[in-house]
């Protein structure tokens, strides 16, 4: 056996002495796109310091990792509709690693770090926003006859997949393809038009979802979910509206905490609405507040109606808990839990492209029937009101007398209007209302 000599033996000992311990690797690299911002994501081994800075002529993103080094390739990013034509890697000072973005425009970069969450690891979050050219723009005078607005919401998305079900199946996937087949539905009907808060695979904070829905000058956010529980067996839609005293049930409580959390897993910071000190701001926005609340219980109920003809329904009222994005003080919102995504049977209904369409055309018929016979002022509803065919099918529940107070009419008429010389009724059956 040949021997090494030992000066050559000592040599090879200080170099592995010396040689930097690098103490995080990143593991995988992430790119999303949003409408107005690019996503990407480190993810760590465990937390690192980190420096960004902006290098112009051609335009650049630099971030230096403290004790770093690759371990996730680069190569398979999906640069295209970015602003980022190229992402190289290199060594800083023997320890750190230096990630360079170039880019086909100048962004205004803004980066964070985001500590283990769950099954989700150390992150570092690169958000590149576009540079937006400001235009002179004209007010147009509102329409005396516009459509009424509804904002769609589909929970999660980007780095929070929300709740998982069997066989991968992602919440955020599940939301989104119903919240689509809802914004079909409701603009195919006259005088709606629906807007949607997330058009893909990307995260919006819980505060700029409210935002959205405010800026969209919306008659009604619906916040579209999937629910959750630590028991399989659970199962059944639900819609619940925001409660100034907080949540009306455990189960209730036990969502909102969920839900809420979405900021800490998307990183958007704590919501926080307390910042109104004077007191007569205090007082506009109670009184606002409750105004509000009232109309989502209202809207609440007329979708809670239609859903039970679609699906099995968890609670038949309106529930109230203290969701995030349903604090709009000015905007009646609303959030619906589909189905339990951790029910097998209801996981494969979920998924199912036939029964989303189904259950959003039953939430489209509860938001429209609450709409048409209580049209805002100024829209094409309130104009047309007389001229409406106005509709009602009978679910579960109904009564004769619960039908006409809801469309605010007198029980002789409608039963008048329908033929009907008696109180009873049957599911399914669909009733003419009378012009009120």
């Amino acid at each position: 056996m040949k021997r090494i000599p030992l000066r050559l033996f000592a040599l090879v000992v200080a170099l592995v002495l010396t040689a930097p311990v690098l103490a995080t690797e990143i593991e995988g690299v992430r790119l999303w796109r949003a409408p107005d911002h690019t996503r990407l994501v480190f993810d760590l081994s465990e937390p690192a310091e980190h420096k960004l800075f902006t290098l112009a002529e051609p335009h650049r993103v630099v971030i230096d990792i403290s004790d770093a080094q690759l371990a996730a390739a680069l190569a398979g990013l999906e640069l295209e509709n970015t602003p980022i034509a190229a992402v190289r890697h290199a060594r800083q000072n023997q320890r750190d690693l230096r990630v360079v973005l170039d880019l086909k425009q100048q962004t205004n970069p803004r980066s964070f770090a985001l500590r283990r969450h769950g099954d989700l690891p150390d992150r570092l979050v690169i958000d590149l926003h576009d540079k937006v050219v400001q235009e002179e723009k004209t007010l147009l005078q509102v329409s005396r006859e516009r459509d009424v607005v509804i904002a769609i919401d589909a929970g999660h998305g980007g780095e929070d997949p929300g709740a998982l079900g069997p066989g991968g199946l992602r919440e955020k996937d599940v939301v989104l393809a119903i919240s689509r087949q809802l914004h079909k539905a409701i603009d195919a009907r006259p005088g709606f038009k629906a807007k949607l808060v997330r058009t893909g695979d990307y995260y919006i904070p819980l505060r700029d979802r409210v935002n959205k829905g405010r800026q969209l000058r919306a008659d009604l956010f619906v916040s579209i979910h999937a629910d959750a529980f630590t028991r399989k067996d659970a199962r059944g839609a639900g819609v619940y509206a925001v409660s100034s005293r907080g949540a009306t049930s455990e189960t209730a409580r036990f969502l909102a905490q969920r839900e809420n959390e979405s900021d800490l897993i998307g990183g958007a910071g704590s919501l926080n609405l307390g910042d109104k000190d004077d007191t007569l701001a205090g007082v506009l926005l109670d009184l606002s507040m409750t105004a509000t609340m009232n109309a989502s219980l209202d809207i609440g109920a007329s979708v809670l109606q239609q859903l039970g003809g679609v699906t099995h329904l968890h609670k038949k009222r309106v529930e109230q808990a203290n969701f995030a994005v349903l604090r709009s003080p000015d905007v009646p919102s609303i959030l619906v839990e589909t189905g339990f995504i951790t029910n097998p049977q209801e996981a494969r209904r979920l998924r199912d492209p036939s029964f989303q369409r189904r259950l959003a055309q039953k939430l489209s018929d509860g938001i429209v029937a609450h709409f048409t016979t209580r049209p805002p002022a100024g829209s094409w509803l309130a104009a047309n009101q007389d001229r409406l065919d106005r509709r009602h099918t009978i679910a579960r529940g109904d009564t004769l007398s619960g039908i006409a107070a809801r469309y605010n009419v007198s029980v002789a008429s409608l039963k008048k209007l329908n033929g009907i010389d008696s109180a009873v009724i049957r599911v399914g059956q669909t009733l003419s209302i009378p012009s009120s």
